[in-house]
């Protein structure tokens, strides 16, 4: 008999997290001046494609952060454009303040949901709902 130790299986290789982590970062830097999410949304959509199940979820669940984001905010910004010519006789006043109100929610959203991100990314772990629009 042999008292040899067998050797120790090697460890599954962990998944890169930096670029997803730079697509969170452009994300919430982006909430300063917008143009740095369009260079988040690319590099989410260039290497979605290649990343493995955990990265996956994340790059998903950052592509469709920004496409809802974009759906909610054209709804907020028409419900404006069009409740300001209206509020010369006040009627679009309510649609103002409304369309106001929704695109400075889809903001606040917008920040929750990439530190939310950051949190499940810190930790190693998938985005646990990455098609959910809420949160």
């Amino acid at each position: 008999m042999s008292d040899a130790i067998p050797p120790a299986p090697a460890a599954a290789p962990s998944e890169d997290r930096t670029l997803p982590a730079v697509v969170y970062g452009l994300y919430l830097l982006g909430l300063a001046n917008g143009l740095t999410i369009l260079i988040g949304l690319i590099i989410a959509y260039a290497n979605r494609g290649g990343a493995g199940p955990v990265m996956g979820s994340h790059y998903t669940f950052q592509i469709r952060t920004f496409w809802l984001s974009i759906g909610w905010f054209v709804i907020g910004g028409l419900m404006v454009l069009f409740g300001i010519p209206l509020s010369i006789v006040l009627i679009g006043i309510p649609a103002v303040m409304l369309g106001v109100f929704i695109m400075g929610a889809v903001g606040v959203w917008f920040a929750i949901r990439c530190v939310l991100g950051v949190i499940y990314l810190a930790r190693g772990e998938a985005y646990p709902r990455p098609y959910n629009w809420l949160i």
